[in-house]
């Protein structure tokens, strides 16, 4: 028996198409009974008779015909866009859009994302980075990315990624002309780049060491926003730079950079991928959280 809201159509369009009610009940899965009194209930409600009967035949009246013509169409229409919704239940597919902070991103990027779309090539993945932080749910994302100190209380977070850290760093050629800093306040004698946060205001740059923090407002020649093109300053030796570890692992494992007052950041608060707690999530929402909660054992 129908339950998806179309069966008075349906009941039409099938006793239209079989020319008895008893086989359109067979097709509907309804009793004969239960088939006329959809249909009375129908056309009570449309003040108009939709079929002749008579005990030994059933035609369309002149109203049933342009009912059926006008309706047939639209119900395929809505037979079809459900067929497509139950199918994203049963098989990943279709859109998921994530919000994310833009060093969160470049984490999670080829660890999880990307081998998500290699395993589901039906999904797309809509990632947008934003210094600031949304309301997922206000903004239309089905998931978002963030430190987990920074992940709403009503949401569901799975950690995701390496253990993170800030690391500051310079070139070889830098601290061989100017020495190393040994503490953060060595710093202030120090060429640095300065990072300009979303909102418009300076960073300083954040210390912690045996439970006390520090932060330092340092100086340099340029003032930056994006880790892309702090990057490529440090390692033209311009000065120290203040970045997510990860964003600089493969320059300090290839020594193009050098790590300094490692001691003086701890490990941060791990990166979350958090989503609302709904019911009847599609197949591909539940095949990435699934990949994030192996990643992250």
């Amino acid at each position: 028996m129908s339950k998806h809201g179309l069966i008075e159509f349906d009941a039409v369009l099938a006793i239209a198409r079989r020319g008895s009610f008893r086989a359109a009940a067979l097709e509907l899965g309804l009793s004969t009974t239960a088939l006329s009194n959809v249909i009375g209930k129908l056309e009570r409600q449309l003040g108009v008779r939709l079929f002749n009967r008579t005990t030994r035949s059933v035609s369309l009246t002149d109203a049933g015909r342009n009912f059926v013509d006008h309706v047939g169409p639209a119900v395929k229409t809505l037979h079809d866009a459900m067929g497509a919704a139950r199918s994203q239940q049963e098989t990943p597919s279709g859109t998921l859009r994530i919000n994310a902070f833009a060093t969160g991103a470049r984490e999670v990027l080829a660890p999880l994302l990307l081998e998500f779309l290699r395993r589901y090539p039906q999904v797309h993945v809509d990632l947008v980075t934003e210094g600031r932080i949304v309301d997922i749910v206000a903004d239309g994302f089905d998931l978002g990315l963030r430190r987990a100190d920074l992940v709403p209380s009503d949401m569901i977070a799975i950690p995701v990624g390496s253990p993170r850290s800030f690391a500051v760093v310079a070139s070889p050629a830098y601290f061989k002309a100017n020495g190393k800093p040994r503490v953060p306040p060595d710093l202030l004698r120090h060429s640095c780049l300065r990072i300009r946060l979303p909102n418009g205001a300076l960073h300083h740059w954040q210390f912690e060491k045996d439970g006390q923090p520090v932060q330092i407002d340092v100086q340099g020649p340029i003032t930056l926003d994006e880790a892309s093109l702090s990057r490529i300053t440090v390692l033209n030796h311009v000065g120290i730079g203040y970045f997510m570890e990860y964003d600089v692992r493969e320059d300090i494992e290839a020594g193009r950079l050098v790590r300094v007052l490692e001691d003086w950041t701890p490990l941060l608060a791990p990166l979350c991928l958090y989503y609302p707690s709904r019911r009847n999530p599609s197949a591909a929402l539940k095949a990435l959280i699934g990949m994030a909660r192996g990643l992250a054992g």
